[in-house]
């Protein structure tokens, strides 16, 4: 039985981190229940259960340009999981799963290689029933389903399911850099570039302060640069 283009008999594993321990930790309390509106309706009872049965704290957090959400151990001991207020409720979902299989994989595993074979197994069991038209369009899951096959660290790296995830529409104020024109400028984290050539999934930018050229993914957003000089 195939889910989507990837085998569902994979290696099982068991995803409870809870009841293995030996000494029971009471989890801190996350923010109540006001994740329910990050995320898709029908994915609601899924996440409800995702969130009960692991013993991390969420916290929902402002955007951050690095990322879009991260899990780490408190010097506590406990365990949390961020994700950005800016998403919109299919990156916040694949998001929190993500950080959710990092959590499993660690208590399962231990250290292991952050986005390793280990990461990528439990990540594929854990968005299982998530892949399901009733909470991703149909556009959105034929990608998902192959991003899932071998995962990255960031969706961002995977161009078309990046773009997909974002309903192909830009930040407020941005633009992806495919819709620049050739040898137009425009602002990239505060810095000017020209924009060249694509070579290949690319765009040859360069960059005016220091004169290097640098290469941008398609669905980098970028501002467009209007010159206040006058003739």
């Amino acid at each position: 039985m195939e889910a989507l283009g990837f085998k569902q008999n994979l290696k099982k594993i068991t995803i409870s981190t809870q009841k293995e321990n030996n000494q029971v930790v009471k989890p801190l309390p996350s923010e109540g229940l006001s994740w329910i509106g990050y995320i898709p309706e029908k994915a609601i009872p899924f996440v409800a259960f995702l969130i009960d049965e692991h013993n991390f704290t969420l916290k929902i957090v402002s955007q951050r340009q690095t990322k879009h959400g991260d899990f780490r151990q408190l010097p506590s001991g406990r365990f949390q999981i961020t994700v950005n207020n800016n998403l919109n409720k299919h990156q916040f979902l694949l998001t929190l799963v993500h950080e959710i299989a990092h959590h499993v994989t660690h208590q399962k595993f231990g250290r292991v290689q952050p986005h390793g074979q280990e990461w990528k197994t439990v990540f594929q069991h854990l968005m299982l029933p998530f892949l399901r038209p009733d909470i991703y369009p149909k556009e959105i899951l034929s990608l998902l389903a192959k991003y899932l096959q071998n995962a990255k660290a960031s969706t961002d790296s995977d161009v078309n399911l990046s773009l997909a995830l974002k309903g192909n529409v830009a930040e407020a104020g941005k633009c992806f850099i495919f819709d620049v024109d050739y040898g137009s400028v425009f602002s990239f984290k505060d810095i000017l570039y020209k924009k060249g050539n694509k070579r290949r999934t690319r765009y040859e930018c360069l960059n005016l302060k220091n004169q290097k050229v640098y290469l941008f993914n398609q669905n980098v957003e970028v501002k467009k640069h209007i010159s206040t000089n006058s003739k």
